[in-house]
């Protein structure tokens, strides 16, 4: 019997995903664990593993398609002895266009069928899921608006027959996309209204440019979750921030006594090279261990107390940042952690991480020093608490014993979710963040 290969759930909250490769074509022979395809979630690139031995028979959704719904067929592996006509027969095959019936049960294997002619009428081939509704891209709404095509004459192409631009350049291409009547304006004006809550239109903030004067670069999935959550973040947790400076010298006299011990390979390099970064994460994981009430999440119920400090760093990637986590990290030495930033940052940049590598964690630390940038305020990531944003360490001048002196000195500002880390808790965290920056000792203890 044919087994069906589903969109997996990569992470407990993935809704959809985009089928970045097809590792194997039809016909190729799969044993259980072979990586079959590699699945693109908003953050990070992840491999898909065969769960059963036999042949793949037909591969239903093409590669590079985005907006594939977890659970959706993607895919028919058949066991020995069998054939493609089995497909059909167990249910996994596309419906024909001509048995609604038959189509309703497996919507998911819609999006491979061969496409109808752009002029076909909107009857047969039905695309409204709510009495009305057809699925198309922004896009394509837009285009098919600029050229009086009507979204419901065309054939869609895409997932789950979503309207897509092809299917809009193949209908004026054939002059066969049906006039949108004036009355049609409206549910393309109702189609463009939730995009008005937080922003203009497209098409509104083009015309403030001359015609030729700008590139259209859709937003990608990582882009759309950074602002669905940054704006959930300041809309819902009221931010409160607390500035200090960290003078730096002892910190970086310790670090190069650190490193210049470090063990080395059998070729003769070091087996760790602690940075700055490095040890400002372990000193924020200290200072949460020391002022407990501030390593804390806000629910509505009950404030979450956390046992363990897991401090995720921004890393900026192509087209945004993730924030992989160090576990536990005041219980880590300082070798263990700047290995595991080695580590994550390589593997982040390439879109490897795995979800519980970067989902979760108790506070985060986005360090922009290294930029050249003195000092700014982060915006919480819920469900945390607390956000501490690192300037760059420089040298100033410093009063010391009534006399001017020259230190090495980073500006730190920590922001809080204030609903439960208020002024002073933030101020005792900050307090004792910088005893352990500016007598580092303390951190190898």
């Amino acid at each position: 019997m044919p087994i069906n290969i589903t969109m997996p759930a990569l992470s407990p909250t993935m809704e959809e995903g985009n089928l970045a490769k097809w590792l194997v074509k039809e016909g190729d022979q799969v044993s259980a664990g072979d990586v079959i395809a590699e699945i693109e979630t908003d953050k990070a690139t992840m491999e898909v593993e065969a769960v059963d031995e036999g042949t793949v028979g037909k591969i239903l959704i093409p590669a590079g398609t985005a907006g594939v719904k977890v659970n959706a067929l993607i895919a028919v592996l058949l066991e020995d002895g069998e054939d493609a006509s089995a497909i059909g027969s167990a249910g996994s095959a596309p419906a024909p266009a001509a048995a609604p019936a038959e189509a309703k049960p497996a919507p998911a294997s819609e999006a491979p069928a061969p496409a109808a002619p752009a002029a076909a009428p909107a009857p047969a081939t039905p695309k409204t899921a709510d009495g009305g509704r057809v699925f198309s891209s922004p896009l394509a709404r837009r285009l098919a608006q600029q050229n009086g095509l009507d979204l419901k004459a065309i054939s869609g192409t895409g997932p789950h027959g979503r309207v897509v631009k092809r299917d809009i350049e193949a209908a004026l291409s054939a002059g066969t996309g049906k006039a949108a009547p004036a009355a049609s304006a409206a549910p393309a004006a109702a189609a463009a209204a939730p995009a008005m809550a937080t922003g203009p239109s497209t098409d509104q903030v083009l015309k403030l440019f001359e015609e030729g004067s700008y590139e259209l670069v859709p937003h990608d999935g990582m882009r759309k979750t950074i602002a669905r959550r940054l704006v959930e973040s300041k809309q819902t947790i009221p931010h409160f921030y607390v500035s200090v400076d960290c003078e730096l010298d002892a910190l970086l006299a310790l670090r190069g006594q650190i490193n210049g011990s470090a063990p080395k390979d059998k070729d003769g390099n070091p087996l760790y090279k602690v940075s700055v970064n490095d040890m400002t994460i372990k000193a924020l994981a200290l200072a949460l261990r020391d002022v407990p009430n501030a390593n804390v999440s806000w629910t509505d119920d009950a404030m979450v107390k956390h046992k363990h400090a897991d401090v995720g760093v921004a890393v900026s990637i192509p087209g945004g940042l993730i924030t992989p986590i160090i576990r536990s990290a005041e219980l880590k030495p300082l070798s263990v952690i700047s290995n595991e930033m080695k580590d994550y940052g390589k593997r982040a940049k390439d879109r490897k991480l795995k979800p519980e590598e970067y989902q979760g964690g108790t506070t985060a630390v986005s360090n922009m020093g290294m930029m050249g940038v003195k000092d700014f305020a982060a915006v919480v990531n819920p469900p945390h608490a607390t956000i501490l944003a690192v300037g760059a360490g420089e040298k100033r001048a410093v009063v010391k014993n009534d006399e001017l002196a020259i230190a090495t000195v980073m500006t730190v500002t920590l922001s809080t979710d204030h609903r439960c880390v208020d002024g002073a808790l933030g101020a005792e965290l900050l307090a004792a963040f910088k005893g352990y920056i500016e007598t580092p000792m303390g951190m190898l203890v």
